[in-house]
């Protein structure tokens, strides 16, 4: 049995469907290094799953930049002058790198220099996040980033490697036909046809446990208060909601621990545009600081049939927030207005062609690496392993890991191979250090 906060499956890989035009929560590929996740993607949506031609740039002071660069693109786009200074930063911080790497800041800096930093991470990554780039822990980055062709590619631009290039980025990815929300919401019709039903709207509030076991759940939501009993259980719940739920209550410390946690969280303002064609792109990253959106989905690109309409485009403005915060807590329409008046600001639409638009919300959409993140989840861990010992942290937000896609999805198959007698190491999983977009797409 799978209970289901939402009125729908997927989480943050749902899709939301707006007068027909669909669109996906922050852009999902599928890729994926292990053979069985893919394998399980194509066998869920055989022929709906589809090639899809990758194209993404970046957008910064007025220009597109090929991500990842092309030599050419780059040096154009940042003439020959600012080419210079990057790549003298860049021998300066080789020649003398801070002492320590305690920060994103330092870390990108120390291998890329602080121009690039200046030009390529800052004003994005402190979009996203929220904070000052020296704020975020060089885990974030250790983790993220080696992940990332754009590092790579801008280092290998100035200074080429004479190792055989790997390629690190895919031109081509994998999308379901009609949004990412088709791959859950499909496997959730097998999984209820095969009577393992799967719940929405249940949202849980208490962990009932005893005797170093959890006994069962209760949940509310539109059916009321309701009780279900296991001898084993999976979690992708976030970790601090989970340890708040724990009924009888864990030490004050583990509480205390749970709550320091932080999470950025998402809202995505999709507008449609009375126009065929927009821009090439899948996605354009916006390094602009004059505007606040982070990222432009072309939802179009992603798959045509996430428009009803082959003359119109849906584009999604993606911002990075903290609930409650001023862009959090704007009307809808105030959203909206905000929207219209950047993506005519960028130039990419002209304000007679948007037709009409909405605004999804998402709450802790990203684990934050800030201070003290990584001794927390350490504690808590050791907690639920030690006290809950039939109960399994999975996912992005279960393990307060920023997990890939499909890192997710092995956390939760591994877990359901434990119970079945084996003994994976479930936090192992995304701790591999040259992780990489290759392999299947």
């Amino acid at each position: 049995m799978v209970l289901e906060a939402d009125k729908q499956v997927g989480g943050l890989a749902r899709t939301v469907n707006y007068k027909g035009y669909l669109f996906d929560i922050g852009g999902h590929r599928f890729y994926t290094k292990w053979e069985e996740v893919n394998q399980i993607w194509h066998d869920i949506l055989g022929e709906k799953f589809l090639v899809r031609p990758r194209l993404s740039r970046i957008y910064y002071r007025k220009k597109f930049f090929l991500y990842p660069l092309v030599a050419r693109n780059a040096l154009l786009g940042l003439g020959m002058i600012e080419s210079a200074r990057v790549l003298a930063s860049y021998l300066r911080w080789w020649l003398f790198p801070a002492s320590k790497e305690d920060n994103l800041e330092e870390w990108i800096c120390n291998r890329f220099g602080k121009r690039l930093y200046e030009i390529f991470f800052k004003t994005y990554t402190e979009k996203v996040w929220g904070v000052p780039c020296t704020s975020i822990r060089a885990e974030w980055a250790a983790q993220r980033i080696r992940g990332l062709s754009l590092a790579t590619a801008i280092h290998n631009l100035f200074l080429p490697s004479k190792q055989p290039k790997t390629k690190t980025l895919i031109d081509r990815f994998h999308y379901p036909e009609r949004g990412p929300g088709q791959m859950w919401e499909t496997l959730a019709e097998r999984l209820t046809h095969a009577e393992y039903p799967v719940l929405t709207k249940r949202t849980v509030t208490r962990i009932c446990h005893r005797g170093g076991r959890v006994t069962h759940v209760v949940t509310s939501g539109q059916h009321g208060d309701e009780s279900f009993e296991g001898t084993d259980f999976i979690s992708s719940m976030p970790i601090r909601d989970l340890i708040n739920a724990l009924e009888p209550q864990p030490p004050e410390a583990i509480l205390r621990n749970a709550n320091s946690l932080r999470y950025r969280d998402f809202l995505i303002v999709s507008l449609i545009i009375d126009r065929r064609d927009v821009v090439p792109d899948n996605w354009i990253y916006v390094h602009e600081p004059r505007v606040k959106v982070g990222r432009i989905q072309n939802f179009k690109n992603w798959s045509p049939a996430m428009v009803p309409d082959s003359n119109k485009t849906c584009l999604g403005m993606e911002y990075f927030v903290f609930e409650n915060d001023d862009l959090w807590s704007s009307t809808d329409e105030g959203l909206l207005e905000l929207a219209r008046r950047e993506i005519v600001e960028l130039g990419l639409v002209r304000v007679q062609e948007i037709r009409d638009g909405t605004v999804v919300r998402i709450q802790k959409a990203y684990p934050m690496y800030d201070a003290g993140w990584a001794e927390q989840v350490k504690r808590l861990r050791e907690y639920v392993e030690s006290n809950l010992r039939n109960l399994q942290l999975v996912g992005r937000n279960g393990m307060h890991k920023y997990n890939n896609q499909d890192h997710s999805m092995m956390t939760a198959l591994c877990a359901a191979r434990n119970i079945c007698g084996a003994s994976h190491d479930l936090w192992a999983i995304n701790t591999e250090p040259d992780y990489q977009e290759e392999g299947n797409y």
